[in-house]
């Protein structure tokens, strides 16, 4: 049996590592995560909720509260910390669907780019800088996952990290949502990060953290590339254009080696990738 104490952080020797469940993890001086118990599908290992102070500071943000019904996850985030401020990275319920409880238990108001999950406080905005918990905010709109993805780019003494939500995460890619996500603000979001994320460590809303933002974005992008130049090719092969091209047959097709159960995600990026191949072919 493999010795999973430092993964579930029972350890008593070693600092637990991804995935750990209900203990909070350090990862850099300033961002600590607690990871939410909702593996699957979308969600990889589960949620990971961010917690950003600076060492000397009493208060500290919270970046996604996770999703509903995890009553030990909201009341874990709140009892441990002096909580300033809530901030949301986008809109799906794994990362919303704790807003509700941990506001209530804690006053902290709540930021988002959509202001239906605001609370006591105004939209985000691009480019703003948020000065909190010892910490340096700046705000930076990344959509193309959904349409209101955000990521946030904290700077302490020097050092800095950049919080994707889902817009990169820890392994793997990212769907694109296609109810309001597109590939052209996606590939977009993806030069944004690469250009703004010098020396920044990479914390993803799912997925292990990485110590360099710019390669994994750099692959991601590649990624994206390869992908489209596999759907025009395909799109050949079958004979049709991408205005006449039914998504889960371009899925059969691409996603082959893909596991059938990620089908139905891998659909929503093909979705997004044909409707960029009607406007840039």
């Amino acid at each position: 049996m493999t010795d999973t104490g430092s993964a579930n952080g029972t350890g008593s020797d070693t600092a637990p590592t991804h995935p750990a469940y209900g203990v909070v993890r350090q990862v850099t001086p300033f961002a600590s995560v607690l990871l939410c118990d909702n593996p699957g599908v979308m969600e990889l290992d589960g949620t990971n909720t961010w917690i950003l102070r600076a060492p000397d500071s009493p208060e500290c943000v919270i970046v996604d509260p996770g999703p509903p019904k995890h009553g030990k996850h909201i009341a874990k985030l709140a009892d441990d910390n002096d909580v300033s401020l809530i901030l949301i990275t986008h809109r799906h319920f794994d990362h919303t669907g704790g807003i509700k409880r941990l506001h209530k238990r804690t006053g902290a108001p709540v930021r988002a780019r959509a202001e239906r999950f605001t609370r006591s406080a105004r939209p985000l905005h691009d480019r703003e800088v948020i000065d909190r918990a010892g910490l340096r905010i700046t705000v930076l709109f990344t959509p193309g996952h959904t349409g209101d993805s955000v990521s946030f780019l904290v700077d302490w003494n020097g050092q800095r990290a950049m919080l994707t939500g889902d817009t990169i995460l820890g392994r793997g890619t990212t769907v694109l949502d296609p109810s309001d996500g597109s590939l052209n603000d996606y590939m977009n979001s993806l030069n944004r990060l690469i250009v703004e994320g010098d020396d920044c460590a990479l914390l993803p809303a799912h997925g292990p953290d990485h110590p360099d933002l710019i390669p994994v974005a750099r692959f991601y992008k590649a990624h994206r590339e390869e992908r489209i130049d596999q759907i025009r090719a395909a799109l050949a092969d079958m004979g049709v254009t991408p205005h006449d091209a039914k998504p889960m047959k371009v899925v059969k097709r691409v996603y082959s080696d893909v596991d059938k159960k990620l089908w139905p995600a891998a659909r929503m990026s093909v979705k997004a990738q044909l409707e960029y191949l009607r406007h840039n072919s």
